[in-house]
């Protein structure tokens, strides 16, 4: 067995404010150590590649006789590893060696794998790939809206996805979500809330740039429910005194996609950004839901960790996930629960930022309680998380991995498939449609508007846009 030691010297480097982050022998340490007690357990070899990757490596040496455990890894086993972890977050719930389990261990392989991207970026550069990715707002202000379908004529062009993935390494195969013709701030604008709006309380609603951008409906839907439920909805940066319309300045994207390419300023920067809009609201006592999964868990989770000011903790505080925060309404007896349409057989994907979160399924209790509805868990990862899925290098293998997803689902025949996170939706449509199988996929507070009877003609085109009615 190998001699490193199992317990750290003392608590391992997770944020930028360490000063032991970005010190490369520091890291090349805990790498190897949570390489050991990974190849030890062997707990999570069925969720990435990572680790079958870490097993392959520290295996080599030991059969080898140059080793006895992980001390002989390097820069390129290290590379290596952390090239095929994709960020779902579901190996830190499921290892009994980290802080939340008491461990004396204190593993994290997920920010590991982060905080090794992120000095390799600092020390090689942020490749091309993930410059591009890293910027899904700026992609959205340039191509939705009137731009649309020309962007999306463009972006359906093989020649184009082809030229794409040789000079970005965005895969050509991955179905790159559609720029919608009317951003959802364009909507909320013409948008005439209820009248009952407001008895309940208020809220803000963090769109996210997919929902801005590319798949307005959910954050449509989510306005129409929250309404319906006696909220007044703002947005990022709008003054409770002023209402609607107020904010001098729109919200940035959460900053995951920069984390997950290991640019820490380009994070910083949209983290501050949306801090800016968003502490005024959370000092006035308004909570922030978010309908996006991937981006309520950086808010809550990775915004403190990684830019650990006062403002910054209190929004990460008050940021609560959409369905999660229905639930809570539901427990207090104050969420409508008159529906007028059933919604029969529902596949529920569980997406992995939702269980990292640690709220149980909200999206699935909340659809539970509609009349003549069978909701069935599928809890399968779709392995796209973030960025990682949709690159070149990787969509192969997350394809492979995925498939679970894909089978559990189909093999459910449901009337109505939904999951929280738009990417995985894309995924699973396509690789439906690659099975001849048709599916239609919605986030689930598009499926409690339509349950409600609430939803306009477009509010019910579910997140996987054009591919409803077919």
């Amino acid at each position: 067995m190998s001699q490193i030691a199992r317990t750290p010297s003392s608590p391992p480097a997770t944020s930028p404010e360490d000063p032991r982050y970005f010190d490369e022998r520091d890291l090349e340490a805990e790498l190897r150590r949570t390489f050991q007690i990974c190849h030890e357990c062997r707990m999570c070899v069925g969720y990435c590649g990572s680790f079958p990757e870490v097993f392959k490596r520290v295996d080599r040496d030991i059969e080898s006789g140059r080793a006895e455990g992980a001390e002989l890894l390097g820069a390129e086993d290290f590379m290596a590893i952390g090239d095929e972890c994709w960020q779902c977050k579901l190996c830190y719930i499921k290892c009994p060696y980290t802080k939340d389990d008491d461990a004396k261990e204190l593993l994290d392989f997920p920010r590991l794998m982060a905080r090794e991207k992120a000095t390799r970026s600092r020390r090689d550069g942020v490749p091309i790939v993930d410059q591009v990715l890293g910027e899904p707002q700026l992609i959205g202000k340039l191509g939705a809206g009137p731009f649309a379908p020309m962007t999306n004529l463009i972006n359906a062009n093989r020649l184009v996805r082809k030229t794409q993935e040789a000079v970005a390494g965005i895969s050509s195969e991955f179905p790159i979500p559609p720029m919608a013709k009317e951003r959802f701030s364009t909507w909320r604008k013409e948008h005439a809330k209820i009248e009952r709006a407001g008895e309940a309380g208020t809220v803000v609603l963090f769109a996210t740039c997919y929902g801005e951008y590319n798949t307005p409906s959910v954050p449509r839907s989510a306005t129409q429910v929250l309404e319906h439920n006696g909220f007044r909805v703002l947005l990022p940066g709008e003054s409770v005194e002023d209402g609607p319309g107020s904010a001098a300045e729109e919200p940035t994207c959460c900053g995951m996609p920069n984390l997950d390419g290991g640019d820490l300023d380009g994070y910083r920067k949209k983290v501050l950004h949306n801090v800016a809009l968003l502490y005024p609201q959370v000092k006035a006592g308004l909570p922030i839901v978010v309908p996006g999964p991937t981006c309520g868990y950086t808010m809550k989770r990775e915004w403190p960790e990684y830019v650990p000011t006062e403002e910054v903790r209190a929004v990460a505080a008050a940021t609560v996930d959409l369905m999660e925060f229905l639930v809570s309404l539901g427990k207090k007896k104050q969420l409508k629960l008159e529906f007028k349409k059933p919604l029969g057989t529902v596949a529920y994907h569980a997406a992995c930022h939702l269980r990292a979160q640690k709220i149980g399924f909200p999206g699935q209790r909340v659809l539970s309680k509609v009349a003549d509805t069978d909701v069935r868990m599928v809890e399968e990862c779709s392995a796209v998380d973030g960025t990682w899925g949709m690159k070149a290098a990787h969509y192969a293998t997350g394809k492979k991995y995925a498939q679970r997803m894909v089978k559990r689902t189909l093999e459910a025949e449901p009337d109505l498939v939904v999951t929280d996170c738009t990417l995985s939706a894309l995924r699973l449509d396509h690789e439906a449609r690659e099975a001849g199988k048709s599916v239609r996929v919605m986030h689930p507070v598009e499926a409690l508007a339509e349950a409600y009877g609430i939803a306009d003609a477009e509010g019910t085109s579910g997140i996987v846009p054009g591919r409803a009615t077919e």
